[in-house]
């Protein structure tokens, strides 16, 4: 499949889901099946250039005109896996969220607030028609949020180091799970946190992740993957990164009253991820 670029784009972490075959209705699932068969799936490098190759043109293109057709293809005990990358649906999602990230200013020179009022507008027009729609990917930039180290284990760490100069030889750290484990971490997480304090932004994201993972098959696999992170962290700090056992940690820690333990792995989560947050600053 052609790429439009050899350029790495990098900065975005992904937290995704891969549904099993048998959780698509037909005629889906015989395209699915169809689409796994095929060599040469795309990576998530190809889907982020085709994204940004629309904010190219003037005015530029936010959310693309039709839907994506693309997929990433997992198998796993000899069972097919699919993550449609539903990439409009996203772009629309995402949308919503650019006035907390940026600036007003710099919004409007980016994406005029014209083309996103009419890319609102269709997003509204879409959704009354498809109530039930959800993506299968969610994309953090500059960071990985806190909330979805709590997925994973320290165990289904993949850490590769990659070699050479070429897109798949760049180094790859990542997670995945079964849906059963993740949820049942949620849910553990969440008693935890709501035992040793109030409210709060990291208890509604866990709340937000666990309703989110609810909408997917069971025998789903979910992924925790660094995507183009790995470009904003130094080689040594990739290498030694645990931050889902520090997670892990620190939560262990609240269940047992332990603050100081607790304090001692958020700090040092904060040490790590300050020169992704420092990167951010300076660009």
């Amino acid at each position: 499949m052609p790429k439009v670029s050899s350029v790495i784009v990098p900065y975005a972490a992904y937290l995704r889901v891969y549904e099993p075959l048998a959780a698509f209705p037909e005629p889906e699932r015989g395209e699915w099946a169809r689409y796994a068969r095929r060599t040469g799936h795309p990576s998530y490098q190809d889907e982020l250039r085709r994204s940004l190759a629309d904010l190219l043109p003037t005015p530029p293109v936010p959310v693309p005109v039709h839907e994506s057709g693309d997929a990433f293809v997992l198998e796993s005990d000899g069972v097919i896996h699919i993550c449609p990358w539903r990439t409009r649906l996203r772009g629309w999602r995402a949308l919503g969220e650019l006035t907390a990230d940026y600036p007003p200013l710099l919004l409007e020179a980016a994406l005029p607030a014209v083309v996103r009022r009419q890319a609102a507008q269709d997003y509204e027009r879409w959704l009354a028609i498809n109530p039930d729609a959800r993506p299968w990917i969610r994309t953090a930039t500059w960071q990985v949020p806190l909330t979805w180290f709590v997925l994973v284990s320290d165990e289904e760490r993949e850490y590769g180091k990659g070699a050479g100069g070429t897109e798949d030889s760049v180094p790859v750290l990542r997670y995945r799970t079964p849906m059963v484990q993740a949820r049942r971490r949620v849910a553990r997480g969440l008693r935890t946190l709501k035992n040793a304090m109030d409210e709060g932004p990291l208890i509604d994201g866990l709340v937000d992740v666990g309703r989110w993972l609810e909408e997917f098959h069971p025998r789903s696999l979910v992924e925790l993957d660094y995507g183009g992170l790995v470009h904003a962290l130094p080689s040594g700090d990739l290498e030694g990164d645990h931050s889902a056992a520090d997670v892990a940690e620190g939560i262990e820690a609240l269940r047992n009253g332990d603050g100081v333990a607790a304090g001692e792995a958020y700090g040092r989560l904060v040490q790590r991820w300050r020169s992704v947050r420092d990167l951010r600053s300076a660009n």
